[in-house]
C-alpha cells in the first residue's frame, strides 16, 4: 500500500502535450509535456495574469488550456516573466501588439530586449529568433494587485542574476519559476547565476509563510517549507563540491597566466 498522500490539486484537462491543473480556485498550473516550463494563471477580481508562458511552439497547447477555463488572450492584463530563459518566455511575443503588458526584472528585461541570445538559452530550445518587448520592468518591492490575490515581486537570484519569485502573503501562493522546485530540486546556475546568491535567495523564500509552491517544472507542492529545507541544504553541497573542484584545478597556478597577460598589456599600453 502506498504511503504517498493524495494530491490536494484537481487535473482539469489532461492531454497528450499538457495538463491543466487547479491550485486552488482561480490559479492554474498549465504544465507541457516536453522541456518546456510551466505556465500559471492567476484570475483575479480585478485583473488576468499569467507568470511565464513556455515555448513558442507550446502556444496552441496553451490557448487549449486557457480555452477550458474561459479565458481568451484578450482577457490577460499581463504577463509576467520570471527570468530570461526562453522555455519560460518563448511565447511570450504572441502577446505582444495586444492588450496585454509584458513585464520582467530590470535585468532580465535587458536581456530580453537585446536578444541575448546566449543569455536567453536559444540554441539549446532551437526558439525563433523573434523580438520580445518589454512593457514594465520590475524591481523588488513591486506589488502586483489583482484585486483578491496581491502578488509580492522579489528579487532572488541564483539560477541567473534576474531571477524573480512573486508571493502572496496572504494566500500563501509562492510562484518561485527555478528558484525552487518540489522535493528540494535546484534548477541549476546558469551564466549569469551564483550558488552563492542561489542561497541567500533561498534562504528568503524558507523565512516566507508559504503553502503552495508553484515552480518552474514539476508538479504543484503542498509542503514548500521541506522544499527549500532540502534546497538550501543541496545548495551548500553543491558550493562545497565547486570548492574542491577549483582547488583539484589548482586555480592559483591556472590564474596566474591570466593576470601576467593583463599586466603585459598595462605595459604595452604605457608605451
Amino acid at each position: 500500500m502506498s504511503d504517498r498522500r493524495p494530491s490536494p490539486f484537481k487535473i482539469l484537462l489532461d492531454t497528450e502535450l499538457c495538463t491543466l491543473i487547479a491550485a486552488m480556485p482561480d490559479v492554474y498550473q498549465i504544465r507541457f509535456k516536453n522541456r518546456a516550463a510551466n505556465a500559471y494563471l492567476v484570475v483575479g477580481s480585478k485583473r488576468t495574469i499569467m507568470i511565464d508562458v513556455g515555448l513558442s511552439s507550446n502556444f496552441p497547447h496553451l490557448l487549449t488550456c486557457l480555452n477550458h477555463v474561459g479565458v481568451t488572450p484578450d482577457k490577460i492584463d499581463m504577463v509576467v516573466l520570471s527570468h530570461e530563459h526562453l522555455d519560460h518566455i518563448g511565447a511570450a511575443y504572441h502577446f505582444n501588439g495586444k492588450r496585454t503588458y509584458v513585464a520582467a526584472h530590470r535585468l532580465a528585461a535587458n536581456k530580453i530586449m537585446l536578444r541575448d541570445d546566449f543569455s536567453m538559452l536559444r540554441k539549446m530550445f532551437n526558439e525563433p529568433n523573434v523580438p520580445i518587448d518589454i512593457d514594465i520592468w520590475l524591481e523588488e518591492g513591486n506589488m502586483i494587485d489583482l484585486g483578491n490575490f496581491r502578488l509580492e515581486v522579489m528579487y532572488t537570484p541564483g539560477h541567473t542574476s534576474a531571477c524573480i519569485t512573486l508571493f502572496d502573503p496572504d494566500k500563501g501562493l509562492l510562484f518561485a519559476a527555478d528558484t525552487l522546485m518540489p522535493g528540494g530540486v535546484m534548477g541549476g546556475v546558469f551564466g549569469s547565476g551564483s550558488i552563492a546568491d542561489y542561497i541567500q535567495s533561498l534562504e528568503r523564500l524558507k523565512g516566507l509563510n508559504s503553502k503552495i509552491l508553484l515552480s518552474g517544472h514539476g508538479r504543484l507542492s503542498d509542503t514548500p517549507q521541506e522544499d527549500v529545507r532540502i534546497a538550501i541544504q543541496r545548495s551548500h553541497d553543491l558550493l562545497s563540491d565547486t570548492a574542491q573542484l577549483f582547488d583539484a584545478l589548482d586555480a592559483r597556478a591556472n590564474f596566474e597566466p591570466i593576470m601576467q597577460s593583463v599586466r603585459d598589456l598595462n605595459k604595452l599600453d604605457d608605451n
